[in-house]
Formats: C-alpha cells, sequence, structure tokens
C-alpha cells in the first residue's frame, strides 16, 4: 500500500518552487522584450533573461542531484496510465529545464553576443558568429520554450485535477503549507 501522506522534503520542495518562479519569470520576461526596439532596458532584459536561463539550468542540476541522493515519496495510488502520463511529462520538463538554456546560450553565441552569467562570469562561445544558424537557433529556442509552456499547463492542470476533483495527495506534498488529505477511493 503507497503512503498517501509521503510528502516531499523541504529542499525538493523550495528547489520545485524556485524553478517554478524563474521559469514563470523568464518566460514573462522573455515575451515581454523581445517587441520592444532596441534600447538600454531592452539589452538590460536580455542580460536578465540569460541569467534567469542559466540559473535555472543550474538548480535543475541541483534538483536532480537531490533527487537522485532522496528519491520521491512512493506515488499516490493513480491508474497506470496517468502515473505513466506524469513521469513522461516529469522527464520532459527536466530535459527541457537542462536544453533550453543551452539553445539560448548556443543562441547567442551563434549572434556573436558573449553570454557574461551574473556580469562576472564569462561563458565560451559554443559556436562561431553565424547569422543564419542564429535565425534556426532563435526558432529552435522559441519552440522549445513554447513546449516548456505546454507541459507546465497540462502539469499545474494535472495538479489541480488531483487536488480538486480526485481529492488526493499530489499537489498537497509539494505544497510547503498543506497537509496531505486521505485518498478518498
Amino acid at each position: 500500500m503507497e503512503d498517501a501522506t509521503a510528502r516531499y522534503g523541504g529542499a525538493a520542495i523550495a528547489l520545485h518552487w524556485l524553478t517554478a518562479v524563474l521559469i514563470v519569470a523568464n518566460l514573462t520576461l522573455g515575451l515581454s522584450m523581445v517587441p520592444l526596439p532596441l534600447s538600454p532596458q531592452k539589452l538590460e532584459w536580455y542580460l536578465v533573461h540569460k541569467w534567469i536561463g542559466i540559473t535555472v539550468f543550474l538548480i535543475t542540476c541541483a534538483r536532480l542531484a537531490w533527487r537522485w541522493r532522496h528519491p520521491p515519496p512512493p506515488p499516490v495510488a493513480m491508474p497506470e496510465w496517468q502515473r505513466r502520463a506524469a513521469a513522461a511529462v516529469h522527464v520532459l520538463l527536466y530535459a527541457l529545464l537542462l536544453i533550453i538554456p543551452i539553445s539560448g546560450w548556443v543562441y547567442s553565441s551563434a549572434t556573436g553576443v558573449q553570454v557574461v552569467y551574473l556580469g562576472l562570469v564569462a561563458l565560451p562561445d559554443l559556436v562561431p558568429k553565424d547569422k543564419a544558424l542564429a535565425t534556426v537557433l532563435r526558432a529552435t529556442h522559441l519552440t522549445l520554450n513554447f513546449t516548456l509552456f505546454a507541459l507546465l499547463c497540462a502539469h499545474v492542470v494535472a495538479a489541480f485535477q488531483h487536488h480538486f476533483r480526485s481529492r488526493d495527495a499530489v499537489l498537497a506534498r509539494m505544497l510547503p503549507s498543506l497537509r496531505p488529505r486521505e485518498t478518498v477511493e
């Protein structure tokens, strides 16, 4: 029997919600900065966007290391198709949280603009400046971000479905202030 009251640990919860806040901020910033005319503000927003992206990459590495050493609690009882869908979405989310920052870094390299993390650490260019490649990489970066957005929406909808419709502990296990309810069978 699975433990419906098992929770994620404080570090896993903190890393999850820190990642969520940074992703929402970066998606919002990314969509807001692109249509702006070239200006010091736009250039500053691009810098912050890159810093957040690299930070998400680093936090994702930390989350994966943490998860390797601290396995998640046993899954809540649910149909097998939901368990498989949840596992697939989590794998895709982790993959995108690693790939998207790298795609942005490669795109930046192709435009000839070096990424300097937090204004302190100059990251090496991954490819030489190449306008045609930059065009392809921009489209790739955007496509990956829209894919992330769609998966995040599915993730949130599924969490709410579990909480409000199935009335199980899936969402409560990842919220710092909620205690899991007993599973309704």
